[in-house]
């Protein structure tokens, strides 16, 4: 395992590009992994019972239309040629399912990022640290690399789209909606990247505060994580 060292050098694990800067784009990162005994999922039970009662009491399709955060990110898919009433953001296609009373089950730590995601509307990227090379990178597509999408066909990319990579070259998501099978998180995953998107107008602690919360739920279920979670923005930005 890495994690001490990884834990250590936190900080500097994930570079943001100029050319990611300039689109806004931040994020909030931290590593965890597995340190004892598993828990059982009945924790994760019963917080998707939480949202399925709790989630239509604070939202409607309407009002989530409306919400700032998620009106944020609709933005960013428009800036980056993606029509977000076709392709929804993440955050936003996960709570719509909530209010038609389903939550999507995948594996424990899978659940737990949508469990972070659908309370605080950022998307969130999980990545297992034993498929992916450190360090990592967000940057725009030169146009031609291989992206395996999770349910699809490998693509070619064109150039100028979000991607992050990892040091060997392996493109793990487009920004901010879609995971690679390369690294994506399987039942056998011991060690883990958890990364909350942000992009401009999303408050930074919303985006913060979305990946403490998938750690937090991570140590209920007997992993451990960094104690901490790295912001990385491409300018000052108000909490």
């Amino acid at each position: 395992m890495r994690h001490e060292g990884l834990c250590k050098e936190l900080d500097s694990l994930i570079e943001l590009s100029r050319s990611a800067k300039s689109l806004g784009i931040f994020v909030a990162y931290t590593v965890a992994w597995v340190s004892g005994t598993q828990h059982s999922q009945d924790i994760l039970d019963a917080e998707v019972r939480r949202l399925l009662k709790e989630i239509p009491r604070v939202h409607d399709l309407k009002s989530l239309r409306n919400d700032p955060v998620v009106r944020a990110y609709r933005k960013f898919y428009w800036r980056i040629g993606i029509d977000p009433t076709k392709t929804r953001p993440a955050s936003e296609a996960l709570v719509r399912r909530v209010l038609r009373g389903a939550f999507p089950r995948i594996n424990p730590v899978v659940d737990a990022g949508n469990i972070a995601s659908v309370e605080t509307l950022v998307p969130i990227g999980i990545y297992d640290l034993g498929r992916a090379e450190p360090p990592f990178k967000i940057t725009l597509s030169r146009g031609g690399e291989i992206f395996r999408p999770i349910g699809g066909e490998p693509e070619s990319l064109p150039p100028n789209i979000p991607i992050f990579i990892d040091a060997g070259g392996t493109v793990m998501h487009v920004y901010p909606h879609r995971d690679s099978t390369d690294t994506m998180v399987r039942e056998d995953a011991e060690e883990v990247l958890i990364v909350a998107a942000g992009v401009p107008d999303v408050p930074v602690s919303a985006v913060r505060k979305a990946a403490v919360r998938v750690a937090e739920l991570l140590v209920k279920l007997g992993w451990s994580w960094c104690e901490t979670a790295c912001v990385l923005t491409s300018s000052p930005m108000p909490a």
